[in-house]
């Protein structure tokens, strides 16, 4: 597996190794030694979670605050989305910056996304199979997230915004600037 360092402090993109022969392929998903040893990071996941999405869904832009705080690493099964993490860490010198890359079913890319961070996605296929483990259970009371269209990010989600499927809840998350939880 390569692991490569992105714009983001902390954010890494995970690419494996696929082995194909006649009856298909096979690829090593997660190998915490060789993450600990690539990174320096030492994460315990300790929950997974699935999605199923149509074209022009986005979903994002999520995370967990303080205590409740996730690291993830993302996936796509099936599918190919667009997907977005941003630092959203006070303290760090990457702070409101974002990265983007395509993960789909073909190139089995993966990204890390730290505690601290922002993250979002949006499905580019017809239906898109999004996978992720966390290395922190869900806490309702401390979810938060900034709007998908946020001017200070300017975010392009190559996909025209009138063919953008947002929840109710996604459609009225604050601000960057206006953010009372940072």
């Amino acid at each position: 597996m390569q692991i490569e360092k992105t714009n983001l402090d902390g954010c890494f993109l995970l690419k494996p190794r696929v082995f194909e022969d006649e009856r298909g392929s096979f690829f090593e998903t997660f190998n915490q030694q060789v993450f600990e040893q690539t990174t320096g990071l030492n994460v315990n996941f300790v929950q997974d979670n699935q999605s199923i999405s149509k074209y022009g869904a986005l979903r994002g832009i999520h995370l967990q605050t303080g205590d409740h705080s996730q690291a993830k690493l993302v996936r796509v099964i099936q599918g190919e989305v667009l997907d977005v993490a941003v630092d959203l860490r006070k303290d760090s010198p990457s702070f409101g910056k974002s990265y983007q890359v395509k993960l789909n079913h073909k190139n089995n890319y993966q990204l890390f996304i730290p505690k601290g961070f922002g993250h979002g996605f949006v499905t580019l296929s017809k239906q898109a199979i999004f996978a992720y483990k966390c290395d922190a259970y869900y806490h309702k009371a401390s979810e938060a997230g900034i709007i998908y269209n946020d001017p200070t990010l300017n975010i392009n989600w190559q996909i025209p915004a009138e063919e953008l499927l947002l929840s109710p809840k996604d459609q009225v998350l604050p601000t960057l600037k206006k953010a009372n939880w940072l």
